[in-house]
This record gives C-alpha cells, structure tokens and sequence, in this order.
C-alpha cells in the first residue's frame, strides 16, 4: 500500500493532494445514474459546478441552509451530500447538540456548528457507523463510495471528503473533497485518517 506523499505537489489552503480526475459531464451523467447511493450521488453532483474553498461564517436560513453554491468549505461537501440522501445535518447537529455531547460547541449556532468536522465527527459517531481506517489490500473492500472520511493534515488541521468509486492502480478509492475547490482526488492515505464512517448506516440505507 502506498505511503503518504513526503514532497508536496500542490499547496492550497494549507493542504496537499496528488492526482485530480476532473470532470466530464457525460461520464458524471452515468456514473451520478448508475450509482444507487445518494449520498454518493450528492458527491457527485458537486463536481458538476465546483465550489471554491471559502470556510467564512456565513449567516443561513435554519433548517436547509447552505453558503451560496459557488462556494464551501470541506465540511459542505458532506452537508450538500448528506441533503441530496435526505438528511440536513445543519438540523441534525443543532439538535444533537442538546445532549451536550459535543464538545467545541459551547452555545448553539444553526449557521456554523455542522460545518465544522470535529462537529461532524461527534455526531458521525454517535448516529452513523463507524468503520476501520485502516486502508490495506485486505481492508479495501471496508471502503464504499459514500463513506465519509475525516483526517488530520499539518498542525492537526481537520478535514473531510466523501469516498469516490474511481480507484487509483493499486485500488485504493478517491475521494471527493475540497481543499481549494471541490474534486475528486486520489487522497485517502494522503494523511492520517482520523474516522472513517457510514451515515445512514448500512442496515438504514434506502
């Protein structure tokens, strides 16, 4: 299996990544028709109009808000995700938040607290499954496309992405995510993963 990249090949937003597979709009087409997995489909659907990295607060309407379309942070690429399957975690996390679970949010805030991965992370945990992050040749199988992946990168910056059904050669899944606009990368073990994880879980899917 592959080791984490040591010399950098593009430095944006304070993160590395590696190969980019960009998009064609017939090829999206069939793979967004083919899939029967919305929250990979929901993925998906963001390669289509690229969002530009931008993690500003954002003042939005509570429930179903979003930042404008042209523009997000890591941490949207799974809200956008998860609302295309149906699930707003903007109104998921403000109300999970009440059971004082979570840690970095000390006073509620529908506009901000589900675009923030650790917040993700706690409630991945507590209602999703949780799965290995171990990426090997005998673990590859573990790795759907829709799962959501969280890492750590420099200075335990964290960040998140939705696992991709395009596979490098040697079989490790890309993933969709958005360090300086949203694309799929080949970046699953490009750090160090910090969860990997299935919402809905698997005896809930549609």
């Amino acid at each position: 299996m592959r080791r984490p990249w040591v010399i950098p090949l593009v430095v944006v937003a304070g993160c590395t990544h590696g190969a980019t597979r960009g998009p064609d709009p017939a090829r999206l087409a069939t793979r967004i028709h083919r899939s029967d997995n919305p929250v990979f489909q929901g993925a998906l659907l963001q390669l289509e109009h690229p969002a530009r990295y931008d993690d500003r607060y954002v003042r939005i309407t509570y429930p179903g808000g979003d930042v404008p379309q042209e523009t997000g942070a890591c941490a949207d690429v799974v809200v956008r995700a998860l609302r295309h399957a149906g699930f707003d975690l903007q109104k998921l996390i403000h109300e999970d938040a009440k059971s004082g679970a979570y840690p970095h949010i000390k006073t509620t805030d529908p506009c901000i607290d589900h675009r923030r991965v650790l917040n993700q992370e706690v409630f991945l945990r507590r209602h999703g499954q949780v799965l290995s992050t171990v990426v090997s040749a005998k673990t590859l199988d573990q790795w759907k496309p829709g799962d959501i992946v969280s890492w750590r990168l420099f200075y335990d910056r964290p960040h998140v992405g939705v696992v991709s059904d395009t596979k490098g050669p040697d079989g490790v899944p890309y993933v969709i995510h958005n360090v300086g606009v949203v694309s799929e990368e080949d970046v699953l073990t490009a750090w160090r993963i910090a969860g990997h994880f299935r919402f809905p879980a698997e005896s809930h899917r549609r």
